[in-house]
C-alpha cells in the first residue's frame, strides 16, 4: 500500500457545526478509508492555511482519489488536495531512474548530439 497526505480546511459553517457538537473525526475519516479499502495512519490539526492533513495508507492512486472526492463532495471542506508520498527508501531508486532520464532528456531548444559518422 502506498500513503498518501490530504490537506485542506472546514468551511465556515463545518467549524460552526464542530465548535456547536464537539466530536473527534478519527472515526468518521476511518469509515471513509475504509469504504475503498485503505486504512487511516494520521490526523493532525494545523495552522496556516490548512486545517487539517490526514495520512492514508491505500491500495493505489484510485482509492485516494475516491476519497478525496468522496469527502470534498460533502461541501464542508476548502481547498482539498491529496499528494502521494514517497519513502526514503523508495527515494534512492527514484533517483536512478531520474539518473537515467537526466542523460535521455533534451530540453526544449536543445539538440542532443546525433551518431557522428
Amino acid at each position: 500500500m502506498a500513503k498518501y497526505a490530504f490537506l485542506g480546511g472546514y468551511t465556515a459553517e463545518a467549524w460552526k457545526g464542530m465548535i456547536d457538537n464537539p466530536e473527534s473525526r478519527k472515526g468518521a475519516i476511518q469509515k471513509a478509508a475504509q469504504a475503498v479499502g485503505a486504512s487511516l495512519d494520521a490526523i493532525y490539526w494545523t495552522f496556516g492555511d490548512d486545517d487539517f492533513l490526514v495520512i492514508v495508507d491505500a491500495p493505489d492512486d484510485a482509492a485516494a482519489a475516491a476519497i478525496g472526492v468522496g469527502v470534498a463532495s460533502s461541501g464542508a471542506l476548502r481547498n482539498t488536495r491529496t499528494i502521494k508520498l514517497i519513502s526514503a527508501d523508495e527515494q534512492t531508486s527514484l533517483l536512478g531512474k531520474a539518473q537515467k532520464v537526466m542523460a535521455e532528456y533534451v530540453p526544449p531548444g536543445a539538440r542532443k548530439a546525433v551518431g557522428v559518422g
